[in-house]
């Protein structure tokens, strides 16, 4: 009766384990208080086997405002919520508060919500820079054709003059200088022309149809024949999410922007998928070596290897057929070629 029993206990204990498949690691804190340099997938790691389930299991607090941003000095708690593991801020630090002085003068925060990634890893590539879709893209933009005074290169200060179709476009523009052609592995499709960030100009006047134009920072010279864009009306992005993508996605590390061959942690990749595949910030891709073959010396065949996961990308800044993604983790260093796909729970 005793072994009967015990059988069931045990019965129970396994049937419970199967239905409880919690993402929290078993030696995550229950508390853990955000400290200055923390992003938030340091702290997704803190908690989760897999970091990017982060905003499954994120419980925003009404009572606290802005509650989906994380400021050095906050708590974050380890709560159960019907049996169900959640995250939440339990309690502000000083630099998150705003502090009310009269109705009208709020003191905001002098420290900023921490960014999900290091951003002076990726802040160049965020900032500047453009990727052309086609090469009628390219040859459509404005260009600088002269400069005041004859000048063949331009700097911080100089008149410029520019052609193209300005109707309807903002006072400022990046400058960006025609860069790598980025071509799809898979199907050779061109994926995109890298704009090369030369620096920023301001619009006085078009008159005639030549627009008069001041540079206002240059980090290199500007030359006749450099294309002008709409700068990003996004700006720097800081606050999204890791998070697994919408849909599944499989792709390739097609290039690295770093210009080394071997691409380590805090890297940035050339994905080959972008927002046509649905790709968004924050979309966390695993990465797997190329397939592998060992020879089988019994049956004298070629046997595939099983795949290995060999870090994680995630996804900063996509464009219409391609992105670029941060590499987060690497147990090795990875190459062009390597596989991407939508990480496994």
């Amino acid at each position: 009766m005793r072994r009967f029993a015990l059988a069931g206990i045990l019965l129970c204990m396994s049937t419970l384990g199967l239905a409880f498949d919690s993402p929290i690691k078993a030696d995550s804190p229950s508390r853990y208080t955000v400290e200055k340099g923390d992003t938030l997938w340091d702290i997704s790691t803190t908690f989760l086997d897999s970091p990017w389930l982060w905003p499954e299991i994120w419980l925003a607090n009404p009572q606290i405002e802005n509650p989906h941003l994380i400021y050095p000095g906050d708590v974050i708690s380890l709560v159960y919520i019907d049996g169900q593991p959640r995250l939440m801020v339990s309690s502000r630090g000083q630099s998150g508060r705003t502090i009310k002085l009269s109705p009208e003068v709020r003191v905001m925060p002098r420290e900023s919500a921490i960014p999900a990634i290091p951003l002076s890893a990726v802040q160049s590539y965020l900032q500047g820079g453009h990727v052309f879709s086609s090469e009628e893209q390219l040859n459509n933009a404005p260009y600088i054709f002269a400069a005041k005074g004859g000048k063949l290169i331009s700097g911080a200060g100089d008149k410029i003059y520019a052609r193209g179709d300005f109707a309807g476009q903002t006072l400022r523009f990046d400058v960006v200088r025609r860069g790598e052609q980025i071509v799809d592995p898979q199907t050779d499709e061109m994926l995109g022309l890298i704009g090369i960030d030369i620096g920023t100009i301001n619009l006085s006047r078009v008159r005639e149809g030549v627009a008069s134009m001041v540079v206002q920072d240059s980090r290199m010279e500007m030359k006749p024949g450099d294309r002008l864009v709409k700068q990003d009306a996004n700006g720097l992005v800081t606050t999204f999410f890791p998070r697994a993508p919408a849909a599944l996605v499989e792709g390739i590390v097609t290039a690295n922007l770093n210009n080394a061959e071997k691409i380590s942690r805090f890297d940035t990749v050339v994905i080959n998928k972008g927002e046509r595949e649905s790709l968004r910030q924050g979309d966390i891709l695993a990465v797997y070596r190329k397939t592998q073959e060992a020879f089988d010396p019994f049956t004298d065949e070629q046997v595939a290897l099983p795949s290995e996961r060999v870090g994680l990308v995630m996804v900063y800044r996509p464009f219409e057929k391609m992105s670029y993604g941060i590499v987060l983790s690497a147990k090795e260093d990875i190459e062009v070629g390597y596989i991407l796909r939508s990480p496994d729970s």
